[in-house]
């Protein structure tokens, strides 16, 4: 797996798979590239940071 991320756009990319991408989906501020058997291969997370930020809220624990 690689993860890039690209501060000029605020887009993080995490590359699951090396198959080649047929179609994506845009689901929010998420885009998830599969190939023709629908496996995921790439997802764009776009607006990154507010994503992350609003990711690490709904998974903290109560003290």
């Amino acid at each position: 797996m690689k993860v890039k991320y690209y501060t000029e756009d605020d887009t993080l990319m995490y590359e699951v798979s090396e198959d080649p991408i047929d179609y994506a989906e845009e689901m929010d501020s998420v885009i998830v590239h599969f190939t023709k058997g629908c496996k995921p291969v790439l997802l764009e997370i776009l607006d990154a940071s507010k994503f992350l930020a609003m990711t690490a809220r709904a998974t903290r624990r109560p003290h």
